[in-house]
């Protein structure tokens, strides 16, 4: 008999931290750097920060804006927000000030809480220089708790909770931007709730699991599979602020770390590791990997050569989280050649012929509300029937099986015929010596688009003889002869934006 979830009944983000302080109370939620936060805890001081908030000015319905690496503080920082009713904004990291002041003034965001001296820099002082809107309030994440409260009861704070409406929007989380500008996604608090504890069950993750998140807080994959997850599940989790292999590996076994999702670079690191054996990394137990394509041999070696027990494949993007996923009973050869099937609630289409590739269409209740402020794009991705267009090619099964291709701009055409580029980079993938690979199409006269491969080496392979003219002869082989690409370049690292997607616009400058 399944023993029921706590926190099942919470629709609403502050439901969901009520109901896990009370269901884990003295557990831990969150360990870093040794220090342990928990559940109850972690509500106590959510609760201040939302004091402080609103003694700083904010109402029910604003917008705050955190631009910070992953820590115990953006935690409380974002929740304090969602706890009063206000939107959550995540920032990338990598913006610059120029990137996190546009979305200051695109979200009217009432407040921008930074960790002034990330990485170096100050960002305070860039973001003051740049300029933002008078009505928007730059505050440190490092001193929210040396806010005054002012007047503000915690009465209040709670009494504002109550208000918030699963309907509430919860969350913006900008897109990539790597076709355009970014654009943000709008989703509601039962949506963001719904999507993590759904991820949850499929993978499932509960209350005993130490639980490494590697992704962005302000990536989805970081923000609503890890933050929310652990709220739903009762889990530990251990917040990776910038990702250091060799740390990740001591912090796996030093902890005994027992899930870690993220995307296929994660993997790939841990793979190509030269120390990878001087660490006991044997206490993984769930691996759950998503992208556009992930390239089969790295499901094989996550099995084989690090030993995990679970190793699942999924699909989402931000507009939605989480889509199609394997199941833990599914067959090897399945969770490595697929995306898994629809999660529940969710519908998937294929828009083309039964049978061949097409566009992957979704439909159902985790699928975003629209883009904020922006109308016409809506509705150039979600149709009048509610189907959100993907831009990924896919295939599927008569199980339902999702197998992604690859994205429909990334397809080129050499001498007439269509090559998709994720079915090269997952034969490259095979070629000893090769620790990770992109291609994509670049002009040529005679055959209107060709192919180019950017290869990087694993560390035992750089300087031999590994040359270009054996990574052709190797596609030669297994490729038809229109997908073997012309060009061969070796880069240190491919440029991925910190949901491990290639920026395949940068190859291409290139």
């Amino acid at each position: 008999m399944v023993a029921t979830n706590p926190t099942q009944d919470a629709q609403t983000l502050p439901a969901l931290l009520r109901a896990a302080a009370d269901a884990y109370g003295d557990k831990p939620a969150y360990v870093a750097d040794g220090v342990a936060t928990t559940f109850r805890d972690l509500h106590g001081r959510v609760r201040a920060v939302a004091q402080r908030y609103l003694a700083a000015g904010l109402e029910p319905g604003d917008r705050v804006l955190v631009w910070a690496p992953n820590s115990v503080a953006w935690v409380e920082a974002a929740l304090g927000a969602l706890y009063v009713g206000a939107a959550l904004v995540p920032a990338n990291t990598r913006y610059t000030a120029h990137e996190v002041a546009d979305i200051v003034e695109r979200t009217r965001a009432r407040l921008v809480v930074v960790a002034d001296g990330f990485l170096g820099k100050d960002q305070i002082a860039d973001l003051t220089a740049v300029g933002v809107p008078p009505s928007s309030r730059i505050l440190d994440l490092a001193g929210l708790h040396d806010l005054s409260p002012g007047e503000v009861t915690l009465d209040r704070v709670e009494a504002l909770a109550d208000a918030v409406s699963p309907d509430d929007v919860a969350d913006i989380l900008f897109t990539s931007g790597t076709t355009g500008r970014s654009k943000g996604a709008l989703s509601a608090h039962h949506q963001t709730v719904g999507v993590a504890r759904v991820w949850g069950e499929l993978g499932g993750v509960n209350a005993e699991d130490r639980y490494l998140v590697i992704s962005p807080f302000f990536h989805s994959f970081g923000y609503k599979v890890g933050i929310v997850t652990g709220l739903t599940t009762g889990a530990t989790l251990y917040p990776v602020p910038v990702f250091d292999v060799d740390a990740v590996m001591r912090l796996i076994q030093d902890e005994r770390i027992t899930v870690i999702p993220g995307a296929p670079t994660i993997y790939q690191s841990l793979l190509n590791a030269p120390d990878r054996a001087d660490y006991d990394l044997s206490s993984l137990r769930l691996a759950v990997t998503g992208a556009s394509v992930v390239p089969v041999v790295l499901i094989e070696r996550m099995r084989e050569d690090l030993a995990i027990d679970h190793v699942v494949t999924a699909f989402g993007m931000t507009e939605c989280v989480v889509a199609t996923m394997a199941r833990a009973e599914d067959p090897a050869e399945l969770v490595a050649t697929t995306c898994g099937r629809a999660v529940p609630g969710m519908e998937t289409r294929i828009d083309g012929p039964v049978g061949e590739a097409g566009e992957l269409l979704l439909r159902g209740p985790w699928v975003t509300l629209g883009y904020l402020d922006d109308p016409d794009a809506t509705a150039a991705a979600i149709d009048a029937d509610g189907w959100l267009h993907t831009g990924d090619v896919a295939t599927m099964d008569e199980q339902g099986n999702i197998r992604i291709t690859d994205r429909l701009k990334d397809m080129y055409i050499n001498g007439g015929f269509n090559v998709y580029p994720a079915e090269v980079e997952q034969t490259l993938m095979r070629l000893e010596g090769v620790a990770d690979v992109a291609v994509v199409g670049i002009p040529d006269e005679r055959m209107g688009e060709v192919g180019k491969a950017f290869v990087v080496r694993t560390a035992d392979a750089a300087g031999t003889a590994l040359s270009a003219e054996r990574v052709i002869a190797f596609a030669r082989e297994r490729l038809a002869n229109f997908k073997v690409p012309r060009e061969v370049a070796f880069l240190d690292a491919l440029p991925r934006n910190l949901g491990g997607k290639v920026v395949k616009t940068e190859l291409r400058e290139k």
